[in-house]
């Protein structure tokens, strides 16, 4: 029964984190909910980074309603901080106000956590339980686990294809090859990524705005452009006000328009070195995890998604097929990756399947 009880406000826990994700980065996203008497009389969110954790937000508002949270309950997320950052410890929150036992989804890959706030509240005689909804909590912040565990942000590769795997015709006609309902979920996508990437291909033939439109937001996604000899016009709409670009160059590039783009307040460039003759996918990642990018959406196009899939360095992609048919002289999804024998054909694990409209997308792990 009360495994049963403990899953019913742990979801209660990550629902509340779910309103918030892609909103906190560089933090994760965490919901917390104190429960006593077997009623909910607090719940709380980490709005964003800087603010007050989930733990604290959920102490004050059943503070706020006048409950004596002594001897309570919470449900937290993910594993309580121990350390001063911008915001004190939630730890230290939760014994001040004699909460009496702890539920935790999961702990924190932090090294500053990892367990250790855990060992602090059971020190003080706290309750402590570990790893309910463990799994739905670790992919709520799947993003996080990696920019925090492999140093780099968490790729995400987007492509919207037709039926036999083209993302245009011949000609380079594009738009749209997937309905409203899977552009929407698009723009959900981008708003919980930290930064949208684009290689100069997709941005002289897209003209992009790489911002999130067609759902509600509260922040735009930074935006990077993957243009080595800086081809992209200044007066494209990657480089407008709406966002913040960081373009990625070659120091042989055009002096003027880098001097133009380092004018712009909402603009930073970056010049890196080609390695046979491209970037480095890992030197592009390594400026991108100084950058504080935890979850990079890369939408395309063909080359860049190619590089990423041939050097094996991406978590998730998120495929959108649509019940069109464009044949053998379109373009294809994905580029040359010098596999021979079907059984060094990439593997991927399907994570879940939705129905968009006439569309269907299809969620991918690598295995």
């Amino acid at each position: 029964m009360e495994n049963n009880l403990d899953e019913k406000y742990m979801k209660e826990a990550i629902e509340l984190a779910r309103k918030r994700k892609g909103l906190t980065h560089p933090n994760p996203t965490v919901g917390a909910v104190i429960v006593k008497d077997g009623k909910i009389i607090g719940k709380g969110f980490h709005e964003k980074a800087g603010k007050p954790h989930a733990e604290r937000e959920a102490i004050k508002d059943a503070l706020e309603k006048g409950y004596n949270i002594e001897g309570a309950t919470m449900y937290v997320t993910l594993e309580p901080c121990c350390h001063y950052g911008k915001t004190p410890p939630c730890t230290e929150a939760i014994i001040d106000n004699k909460i009496k036992r702890v539920v935790i989804a999961t702990l924190d890959p932090n090294p500053q956590v990892a367990g250790k706030g855990i060992e602090i509240l059971k020190e003080k005689g706290i309750d402590v339980k570990t790893g309910v909804l463990e799994e739905e909590a670790k992919e709520l912040n799947e993003d996080f686990f990696v920019y925090i565990t492999e140093k780099r942000p968490f790729v995400h590769l987007k492509i919207a294809q037709s039926i036999d795997g083209k993302i245009a015709t011949y000609t380079g006609s594009s738009k749209w090859i997937t309905g409203k309902e899977a552009r929407k979920y698009a723009h959900k996508l981008r708003k919980e990524a930290t930064a949208i990437m684009v290689g100069v291909g997709t941005a002289l033939a897209d003209n992009p705005s790489l911002t999130v439109r067609h759902v509600e937001t509260e922040k735009q996604p930074k935006r990077v452009l993957v243009d080595k000899d800086l081809k992209t016009p200044l007066d494209f709409n990657i480089f407008d006000k709406s966002a913040e670009t960081i373009v990625i160059t070659l120091d042989k590039a055009d002096k003027e328009k880098i001097r133009d783009l380092e004018k712009r307040e909402n603009i930073k460039v970056i010049i890196l070195p080609l390695k046979e003759e491209k970037f480095s996918i890992t030197d592009i990642l390594n400026v991108l995890y100084r950058e504080e990018i935890v979850h990079l959406l890369v939408e395309g196009g063909k080359n860049l998604i190619t590089q990423f899939i041939k050097e094996g360095i991406y978590d998730k992609i998120s495929l959108f097929v649509a019940p069109k048919i464009i044949g053998e002289e379109g373009i294809s999804s994905i580029g040359k990756l010098g596999i021979k024998d079907i059984k060094d054909a990439v593997k991927l694990k399907r994570k879940k399947t939705l129905e968009l409209g006439e569309d269907i997308l299809i969620e991918l792990s690598k295995q």
